[in-house]
């Protein structure tokens, strides 16, 4: 089951889903909220390395600011992470799901590449994989609606939370948190 805005609405009141700052009348669409792009983003660095090793820490990125209502300029095939401004917690029993929107991917702009599911129980800023699949380079803005969060609702609430879960790399984000998968190989080993 998907929320309806009148459920989200009376889901934030009732203080079961968790968004700040407050919804502009803007963000609040029929089965969904958009969310707006802050002005943090992950960029990946000229560097002589052959390949990224997702066992290594990240080395391969920095993070950059925009300031004031200057753009970024996203340069075709190029690929770079950005942060939301809006902080979201999900209950056990809601799951949340990432989306682009329609009049960004008519400029060839892709807000997320995988992982468009948000597990129950997770909460923080979420971090958008975007990317230039036009012919143009494309101003995004800090403030912009930049892609869209659907509510669903399960059948039951999770045994394991997200926020619960051991080894959750991703809960309580705040900014544009690199990739964490080499702490998945460091547990393995550590396990052994």
């Amino acid at each position: 089951m998907i929320f309806s805005d009148r459920d989200i609405k009376k889901m934030i009141e009732q203080g079961n889903i968790t968004v700040e700052p407050s919804l502009t009348k803007e963000q609040m669409q029929p089965a969904w909220i958009d969310l707006t792009l802050s002005n943090e983003f992950r960029i990946f660095k000229h560097t002589d390395a052959a390949c990224i090793d997702p066992k290594e820490d990240n080395h391969y990125t920095e993070t950059i600011k925009i300031d004031g209502d200057k753009p970024f300029i996203l340069h075709p095939g190029e690929f770079v992470l950005g942060a939301v401004n809006e902080y979201i917690k999900l209950p056990a029993d809601v799951v949340g799901a990432v989306d682009g929107r329609s009049s960004l991917g008519r400029l060839g702009v892709v807000v997320h590449l995988t992982s468009t599911f948000v597990n129950p129980g997770w909460g923080g800023k979420l971090v958008l994989e975007i990317t230039n699949a036009g012919k143009m380079p494309v101003k995004i803005y800090p403030g912009m609606r930049i892609c869209k969060f659907v509510f669903f609702q399960m059948t039951s609430a999770a045994e394991e939370p997200y926020d619960k879960k051991e080894g959750s790399k991703y809960n309580e984000q705040k900014g544009v948190d690199a990739s964490k998968y080499s702490e998945e190989f460091n547990n393995e080993s550590q396990n052994k």
